[in-house]
């Protein structure tokens, strides 16, 4: 891990990539990992896109690439697909619509598994991002598969959350009705030429007024349309606008500490899970739990109460 980690130090594109590879899959290697570049993490700014499947995501993203690299800043893109039933990994693979920028060595594109999370992220998206950061990426978009909660998953893990809609999809209406507008920094409607864009957006804006926020940003609603660029410099520039208001007000670090307190619960459930599972296929005595709960002699939730105990607390 020490050989990687001084490669990645330095720039080393394959030693990041291999880097991601470890922390996608968890385990000690990845917590080495973690340990030996934590400190030259948490300097990029983390920008969520998330969306129904068909808005326009993965071209918008890539157009927000391109508004970055006209300030020549290193950009990063972590694409979280869903897993593949087989081999966990993901089935998308790296999106086509930005092998465009492939050959521009201050843009590292990378395809994640959501590892069945119904959030869109999974924990190794959490270490992905310090990679990244210790690499030396300015800014770093992380695409969620747009299904399930994943709205409020990348809320927690941003710092800049990018809500994409649509016009004549319902997705507007439904983004009011299900109270996710909470959650958007920026709302973008994309596909802008298509008819009723403008009243979608209008619809938006009159919903926003209308919603109690915890601080003084309002976010801008913004029509573009990703495959000419249209709308893109604004969209960037109230990213920008957004990083800055949280840095000056404070905010910044309250979400990060949000972001730590969600990553620990998530790494303390995913150890639990793991010395769980090892327990029940080497303990003896949570294997005569298992058969007292087949036999109808206790129920599931008082055991669960024992194992916790016995596991997790240990004798008083």
């Amino acid at each position: 891990m020490e050989a990687i980690s001084k490669e990645l130090l330095a720039g080393n594109r394959r030693a990041l990539a291999r880097a991601i590879t470890v922390v996608e899959d968890g385990g000690e290697e990845a917590s080495a990992l973690v340990r030996a570049l934590y400190k030259h993490s948490g300097k990029a700014h983390i920008i969520g896109v998330t969306g129904s499947p068909g808005v326009g995501k993965s071209t918008l993203v890539d157009a927000l690439i391109s508004e970055c690299r006209k300030e020549d800043l290193k950009v990063a893109v972590l694409a979280v697909d869903p897993s593949s039933p087989f081999t966990g990994g993901a089935i998308l693979g790296d999106r086509i619509r930005m092998q465009g920028h492939t050959l521009d060595k201050k843009v590292f594109i990378r395809s994640m598994a959501n590892r069945g999370h119904q959030g869109g992220v999974s924990l190794g998206t959490y270490d992905a991002v310090r990679m990244l950061e210790a690499s030396g990426y300015d800014v770093i978009i992380i695409e969620t598969v747009g299904v399930g909660q994943s709205e409020l998953a990348i809320a927690k893990t941003a710092d800049t959350t990018i809500l994409v809609l649509m016009p004549g999809s319902g997705d507007d209406i439904q983004a009011i009705k299900s109270g996710i507008m909470e959650i958007g920094d920026i709302f973008v409607v994309n596909k802008g030429d298509l008819p009723g864009a403008n009243k979608s957006a209008s619809e938006i804006v009159a919903s926003l007024e209308l919603n109690k926020f915890t601080n003084d940003w309002r976010p801008p609603v913004i029509v573009t349309v990703a495959e000419t660029s249209q709308g893109l410099p604004e969209l960037w520039q109230g990213a920008k606008d957004h990083r800055k208001f949280l840095q000056d007000s404070g905010e910044l670090t309250r979400r990060r500490e949000q972001r730590i307190e969600a990553e620990l619960a998530e790494i303390v459930a995913d150890l639990a899970r793991r010395n769980l599972k090892d327990a029940m296929k080497s303990s003896g005595d949570i294997r005569k739990v298992l058969k007292e709960i087949v036999a109808l002699e206790v129920d599931p939730h008082s055991a669960a109460d024992t194992l916790i105990a016995k596991l997790f607390v240990g004798p008083s």
